[in-house]
């Protein structure tokens, strides 16, 4: 970096709208679903019609309370809907109904780790709202086309507070965020289909400095790459523009993830008037604490949780305990895996070769593993009994396992004559062929070259076909070689 650059110190504040997985609309029954011929998923409520009085959906409560107490918040018992007043084509009531003025969900924090080490980014709450509907400008040269589907869709609002400062941070708050959503089920955090956007506030300052700079929102980002890509980008953009004796001013840009660069959609004033007040078809709603800890008892077991039993009680890896629990279908399989074997590190190791392996190939999640964790189990049994080896499972037994699920590995390996052969009579003819193959190599061994042993083992397993034990054959190796 730069002088230039590196004399600022970067600001940023995220706003992330998640989409809550209810079946049915914040304030009426039409469905929540994706998708679906545009406008079908509306009814009178939806569209704002005189004489319609909406009603609070009991889960979307449910879930903004379970993120909140994974996000370490304070949970407002006295709650009340706002009406947030401005026009737009997609908001057919000409408002929207926000709980911005007094947030279920007060404080918090995200714990993110970067190469920086780890650290805790602040929350200031998380709220619920209704979503609007979506603009199509590219169904018609002429026309803009409203689709009211997601109108009314339950949203919660996650604001940090100014506590970022690189990109990188940003990165990591919106892998960890998405992450932690999916594993409360409260959001599936599908960015590109819009079910959780980001806005990014940005501002620079000299070092030292106190003081926020002016600030700037980018809009527009579906996915977290893109999200980094645009702080980097209004970063620099900023700081050029200072460092040219330039002003900056408070406005809305866009961030154009083709080319990396961004517009300006419109400026924004230090306050917006979106005369705020109580929503007079909603009545607010208490929360008691026998509530809040009903749905504190449904929290599932969180990823440091996980990573924190798996590294400390099953002595594995840090790393292969995160990369097991960065998905939470891979954490679900692992955990019905170790619930049928205590080999936990072999487990692991299963997860993170054969089994990512083949999901990587097939483009596919854990969900579409053909083999079950009872399945993958008993392959590992038959492994660690020294029954066949660990290549010849991987390699011969699980392909067929996937190609006939209800076959047990057992089976599989005695009907592909695989079954390790642990029958000294049978070895050591096999160790003889060996030996006499490579007498230079024996007189180099004998001589001090104890690396070549996995080359006699090697080829034993190879005449072999794989189905000498190797442990035997190590032992019986060892023995030959004594004279």
């Amino acid at each position: 970096m730069s002088d230039i650059y590196s004399k600022y110190e970067t600001v940023i504040g995220l706003e992330v709208h998640a989409q809550l997985l209810t079946e049915s609309k914040l304030f009426c029954s039409d469905s929540a679903a994706f998708g679906g011929a545009p406008n079908t998923h509306i009814s009178p409520i939806t569209m704002g019609h005189p004489g319609t009085l909406p009603r609070m959906n009991r889960k979307a409560a449910e879930y903004a309370i379970k993120l909140g107490l994974a996000c370490h918040c304070e949970i407002e018992k006295d709650n009340y809907f706002a009406r947030k007043n401005y026009f737009y084509p997609d908001l057919p009531k000409g408002y929207q109904v926000s709980q911005h003025t007094a947030p279920i969900c007060k404080g918090g924090y995200i714990t993110i780790i970067t190469d920086a080490g780890t650290r805790n980014v602040q929350l200031n709450r998380i709220h619920l709202e209704e979503d609007a509907g979506k603009l199509l400008h590219d169904q018609d040269p002429d026309n803009s086309y409203v689709d009211l589907n997601r109108a009314g869709v339950p949203l919660v609002e996650i604001v940090t507070e100014p506590d970022m400062h690189n990109s990188e941070e940003a990165y990591a708050y919106l892998t960890e965020m998405r992450r932690l959503v999916r594993y409360l089920g409260v959001c599936d955090g599908n960015m590109e289909e819009g079910s959780m956007r980001c806005d990014a506030n940005i501002s620079v300052r000299l070092k030292g400095s106190t003081t926020l700079g002016t600030k700037v929102e980018v809009k527009n980002m579906n996915s977290i790459r893109n999200v980094k890509r645009a702080i980097d980008n209004e970063v620099k953009r900023q700081i050029d523009l200072i460092e040219a004796g330039g002003t900056l001013v408070q406005e809305t840009r866009s961030f154009d993830a083709s080319n990396g660069s961004s517009f300006s959609l419109r400026s924004k004033e230090e306050a917006n008037d979106y005369r705020y007040f109580p929503e007079p078809d909603l009545a607010p709603f208490k929360l008691t604490d026998e509530f809040i800890n009903s749905v504190r008892a449904t929290l599932p077991a969180l990823p440091e949780e996980l990573i924190r039993k798996y590294t400390t009680d099953f002595g594995l890896p840090e790393y292969d305990a995160r990369v097991i629990c960065d998905d939470k279908s891979t954490a679900d399989y692992y955990e019905s895996l170790i619930a049928v074997t205590s080999q936990y590190k072999a487990a692991a190791n299963w997860m993170l070769g054969p089994v990512k392996s083949w999901l990587n190939e097939h483009s596919a999640e854990i969900s579409h593993f053909p083999v079950t964790p009872q399945a993958l189990a008993a392959l590992i049994t038959l492994t660690d009994a020294g029954k066949v080896s660990f290549s010849i499972a991987s390699s011969r037994i699980l392909p067929e396992m996937i190609q006939t699920p209800a076959d047990h590995p057992m089976d599989i390996a005695t009907r592909l004559n695989l079954l390790q052969d642990n029958n000294a009579d049978n070895i050591s003819p096999i160790i003889d062929e060996v030996l006499a193959k490579y007498p230079d190599k024996v007189a180099a061994f004998k001589s001090g070259k104890k690396g070549l042993m996995s080359l006699f083992v090697g080829e034993v397993m190879k005449l072999s076909k794989g189905k000498a034990d190797p442990r035997l054959t190590n032992e019986l190796l060892a023995e030959k070689l004594k004279g």
